[in-house]
């Protein structure tokens, strides 16, 4: 079916209904709210383009120059012309770039229906110009007061006579005319330079005050004289009782034209701060990855056995997050992030049970059976997604409540797509630079400027969200080892799906970027043909890759693990052994290694090398485990480069004497004893009073105290005791792994409704068309139709109205010549709605037709169909 493009659309659906199918999917791609649910029809997605909600969104991801053309719309005329709107923007002298930009800029604006006719009627929304246009409780974006129409509205018709004749112009004989020559005066700039070149100094400093805005200014009730100059001639006129403003069209005469101090056509570049060697980078990127996973599984380790006790309102208290930082030696904030990123990865959760607490979840030991890199990849991969953000751990939120971690009020559902972004920006810089922050904050701020008096934030204020959110994203791409040294690693590059490009993108550096990137779901398609610029359309530059979908980030992910595993360290299999009781990790340990040497010796300091301390209560704790002397001496032997010292050997076999000479059971408790002169030795010692200990026996003592109380009391005075089961054993004290039930990751929280796919674009703008025709198809006139010959007239727009013998009649007819139909159908729920078939049968009460609406095969009885009428010929 032909959509041809009307010369001049009259309204926005007329606008779109000229579009192809190919301009109203970058439509729906680039707003997707459009079609939650699927408009109808044109006229149905017209009127929600131009809701408030959802054209505040739309102007809130504008680049900073596409907003500043559609508030240059916003001031201008009502249709603009583009030689008009390209004067607000580029001003008098003409700025090339500026004239250069503005065809991608009004296209985009095109594309996202925020502007619509050609461009000798360029219409900005009215919801638009709304938002954007100046008032005097809200002046403009652009400084820009209203017209000299709209501030003389309230004068008396003598006042104006009066300004126009101080103003060297003939009076009139209506106001009207008066306003409309008194802004031609302001709007000749030859004219206007005589008529100021006669003013006093002080009246050209109030102007000069007042030309970038706000234009308003206090006046007393027996002004100055400079200002009754200015007054007099109409150049300020009065807003409110005390208050003056300056007319637009002055304020543009001494702007040069401008609507803006200063347009910004060009997004400014990243700049880099230092470069490396791309293998060094990579190499410390991949080191700093090898500390993340060992941080992770020692913040794991501490929470083996059940981790901190969930708050109430949820999260983890300051105290207990002060007590991981110390355990993983971080600072609190760096300690936020490791937790929030195991959480975000579904490695911890909340157990459920009555006395709440965190805890590793099953998901925690199956990665920790994948190979490293794998482990750093899921890591990756749900960094990248998460919307919670742990910088915000320690603010407050809107009812002035601290934010804990793992506590509500974290989300931030901007944060993936600034984080993608950013990792972009610093792909687009020669391998191994890394950039200058300020630069990548400045390349965000111009392409989604703040609306609003925090727009224009500057240094020293208060951040925006997406900046915070870009900073806290350079110092997590460091900690999770994407980047090394600032600069974005080979691996890094792989998360964005362009591993293998030789050096940056050809345009991401100095190209203007479309508005609708980064979240348009692929590349900008051009605008349809009732909506292109035959004259002024230049080709909307790369903005880079665009976010991956779920199932291609997957890919990705896996391509940077693989990328990362030959940079990381091969774990060994031995320490090296002092003679000052400590032993020397030179790297990575493989797990069983690793997890023995951690149960027998303490970690005395990390880094490249990891050096563990043996001490009595260590070797204690390994032979509470069930290892006998024989089984360490053996395990150092067969993991140590170096001879197992003397003093290491005489500590384990001294602690392995003495452990379990004395035995504790459960009586209340009891100690016993082979040896009396122990006992004695015990019941003579000051220290021992509090356990309250009677002698039995000569080989016991019964104590008050429970059995874990009278170990630990009898550890703390240097004795070696053993607790033994109720036959007499000696009990094994093995870790007891704590788990939660399984537990999915948290959901990201969404960023508005997602991108559609083009399935459901396809699928959409089917259903949008075929609504279209049913609402919009041309029906025969009165006299033509069989419907409208019997008298039963019906309304442009409504359901039609025929009777029962009417419809089947003209049904009947319609089968055999293959006609479409307007029918108006209620559903068995009661909705009514109107459709165009092409009947195909007519049998017991149903007609069975092709729905173009529905674009399928249905049948509908004909009960339920109110009314039909044809269609009359194209």
């Amino acid at each position: 079916m032909s959509h041809a493009a009307h010369p001049a659309p009259r309204s926005l659906a007329e606008a779109l209904r000229a579009r192809d199918d190919v301009s109203l999917a970058a439509l729906l791609r680039s707003r997707p709210d459009l079609i939650t649910p699927v408009p109808t029809d044109l006229t149905q997605l017209a009127t929600r383009a131009g809701t408030r909600a959802s054209v505040l969104r739309a102007l809130e991801r504008l680049d900073r120059f596409a907003l500043q053309t559609a508030e240059a719309l916003a001031v201008a005329p009502d249709p603009a012309s583009y030689g008009t709107l390209l004067g607000l923007m580029a001003g008098d002298a003409g700025d090339e770039s500026v004239a250069a930009a503005l065809p991608r800029a009004l296209a985009a604006l095109r594309e996202q229906a925020l502007v619509w006719g050609d461009d000798e009627r360029l219409r900005l929304v009215r919801t638009a110009r709304e938002l954007l246009a100046p008032s005097p409780q809200h002046p403009s974006p652009t400084g820009l007061g209203p017209s000299v129409q709209e501030a003389a509205s309230g004068m008396s018709p003598g006042r104006i006579q009066e300004i126009v004749t101080a103003a060297g112009l003939s009076s009139t004989h209506d106001a009207v005319s008066a306003l409309t020559a008194l802004t031609a005066l302001f709007a000749d700039r030859e004219k206007m330079a005589e008529l100021l070149a006669g003013a006093p100094e002080p009246a050209r400093e109030v102007l000069s005050r007042l030309v970038w805005g706000p234009p308003y200014g206090q006046v007393t009730a027996d002004p100055a004289t400079h200002l009754r100059w200015l007054l007099d001639r109409g150049l300020l006129l009065p807003a409110t009782p005390g208050t003056v403003v300056l007319p637009r069209e002055v304020a543009l005469h001494l702007r040069e034209g401008l609507a803006h101090r200063v347009p910004e056509p060009l997004p400014p570049a990243v700049e880099p701060a230092a470069s490396h060697s791309p293998q060094v980078v990579d190499a410390t990127a991949a080191g700093q990855a090898y500390t993340a996973l060992a941080t992770v599984e020692e913040l794991l380790q501490d929470w083996d056995e059940g981790g901190p006790a969930v708050l109430r309102a949820g999260g983890l208290s300051v105290r207990d997050l002060k007590r991981t930082a110390v355990a993983l030696d971080v600072s609190e904030p760096v300690a936020a992030f490791w937790v929030e990123l195991a959480y975000a990865a579904g490695l911890i959760a909340s157990d459920g049970e009555a006395d709440e607490r965190y805890a590793a979840t099953p998901a925690y030991d199956e990665w920790l059976e994948r190979p490293p890199a794998e482990r750093w990849a899921r890591l990756a991969e749900a960094w990248l997604a998460a919307t919670r953000t742990p910088g915000l751990v320690g603010g407050r939120d809107a009812k002035d409540r601290t934010l804990a971690t793992l506590g509500p009020g974290l989300d931030r559902s901007a944060a993936p797509e600034v984080r993608h972004r950013v990792l972009t920006l610093l792909a687009g810089l020669p391998a191994g630079a890394a950039p200058d922050a300020a630069s990548v904050l400045a390349r965000l701020r111009w392409e989604r400027p703040l609306r609003g008096p925090q727009r224009d934030t500057q240094q020293g204020g208060e951040e925006d969200l997406r900046s915070r959110l870009a900073r806290w994203t350079l110092t997590e791409t460091e900690l999770l080892g994407i980047t090394g040294r600032g600069a974005l690693s080979e691996h890094g590059r792989a998360l964005l799906g362009t591993s293998g490009a030789s050096g940056p993108p050809a345009t991401s550096a100095v190209a203007p970027l479309s508005p609708l990137s980064p979240l348009s779901a692929g590349p900008a398609e051009p605008v349809g043909p009732g909506d292109k610029l035959p004259v002024h359309h230049h080709p909307r530059p790369a903005a880079g890759p665009a976010p991956l979908s779920p199932a291609e980030q997957a890919v990705a992910t896996a391509a940077a693990g693989r990328l990362l595993a030959p940079l990381l360290p091969e774990p060994l299999d031995h320490v090296l052994l002092q003679a000052d009781l400590t032993a020397v990790a030179p790297g990575p340990l493989q797990r069983p290694l690793a997890d023995l040497l951690g149960v027998l010796a303490d970690v005395e300091s990390k880094g490249g090398a990891t050096v563990y301390r043996f001490t009595p209560a260590s070797v204690r704790r390994a032979l509470d485990a069930g290892r006998s002397a024989a089984d360490l001496h053996a395990f150092l032997a067969g993991h140590s480069r170096t001879p197992v010292p003397q003093p290491l050997a005489y500590l384990i076999d001294d602690v392995a004497r003495r452990h379990g000479h004395l035995r504790i059971g459960a009586a209340s408790a009891y100690v016993r004893c082979d040896d009396d002169a122990l006992l004695n030795e015990i019941m003579a010692d000051k220290r021992a009073a509090g356990l309250r200990l009677r002698r039995l026996a000569p080989t016991v003592l019964a104590a008050q105290s429970d059995p874990a109380t009278l170990l630990e009391g009898l550890r703390a005075m240097g004795y070696a005791p053993a607790a033994e089961s109720a036959e007499g054993d000696v009990l094994i004290a093995r870790a007891h792994a704590h788990r939660t039930p399984p537990r999915t990751a948290p959901e990201p929280v969404p960023d508005g409704p997602p991108a559609p796919d083009a399935t459901l674009l396809a699928a959409a703008i089917r259903a949008i068309r075929a609504g279209d025709l049913a609402a919009t198809a041309p029906r025969k006139a009165v006299g033509e139709s069989a419907a409208a010959s019997a008298g039963a007239p019906h309304t442009a727009g409504g359901l039609p109205r025929t009777s029962s013998a009417e419809t089947l009649a003209t049904m009947q007819a319609a089968v055999l010549t293959g006609e479409s139909l307007w029918i108006g159908y209620v559903n068995a729920e009661g909705a009514a709605s109107q459709r165009v078939i092409a009947p195909v049968r007519v049998e017991g009460g149903f007609v069975t037709a092709y729905d173009h609406t529905a674009d399928e095969v249905r049948t509908y009885p004909l009960h339920r169909i109110t009314g039909v009428a044809e269609l009359a010929e194209d």
